[in-house]
């Protein structure tokens, strides 16, 4: 509270604030009963969050938003969503290549060569590619851009289609990894941000 958005301890780690998702998700439905939001939703829940948001919920969840691209597939959570009637909204489709404090040692999803090769293909970009493969798995994308000509390009993903081996081939290349994931430096050492707080979500298996 206050000035500072992001107040730390002492010894360098967040300060946390503990109240309640589920508190918050009947906070959030009481705008839904005054007409001031159409549907609420999710984001960063994992599936045992979301249940337990459901077992509370008179407004169920609309949509939940996730990092996801083929290096972290996110299937089995998709697969918990869709069950139960959520669409999934996946963040940094792309990999996020353009975003300020990547590691140099990480790796570069657009330049994958699988992904590079259908885009030879198909006559069509990798990002094209990486949208496509989430579009017809059903699974919303928000890739980021500024560019009038990028954004026009992102949405010329229906004029073809991957065919099922394609479409295998670009979902086996899940290693779980997660670009976003914000860091701080806790006595000279890159920890996790937020792994501390007891509602962190990807300690679960998904």
């Amino acid at each position: 509270r206050g000035d500072n958005l992001f107040p730390k301890n002492p010894d360098g780690t967040m300060r946390y604030d503990y109240t309640d998702y589920k508190d918050t998700w009947k906070a959030m439905e009481k705008l839904v009963e005054k007409g001031l939001a159409k549907a609420i939703g999710l984001s960063n829940f994992n599936s045992r969050q979301i249940d337990d948001v459901l077992s509370v919920a008179t407004v169920k969840p609309a949509v939940l938003q996730v990092e996801c691209h083929p290096y972290l597939a996110q299937n089995e959570l998709i697969a918990h969503c869709q069950k139960r009637g959520l669409v999934v909204t996946a963040y940094s489709p792309l990999g996020s290549p353009d975003r300020m404090w990547k590691h140099p040692d990480e790796p570069v999803l657009l330049e994958e060569p699988g992904i590079q090769k259908l885009a030879e293909k198909y006559k069509k970009s990798p990002a094209q590619i990486l949208l496509r493969w989430q579009a017809q798995r059903k699974v919303v994308t928000v890739p980021k851009s500024v560019t009038p000509a990028r954004i026009l390009q992102n949405l010329q993903v229906f004029d073809f289609s991957l065919t099922e081996e394609e479409m295998s081939h670009v979902g086996s290349l899940n290693k779980n990894w997660r670009y976003i994931v914000p860091m701080l430096t806790v006595n000279g050492k890159p920890v996790p941000r937020d792994a501390g707080h007891p509602h962190y979500p990807f300690n679960d298996p998904y």
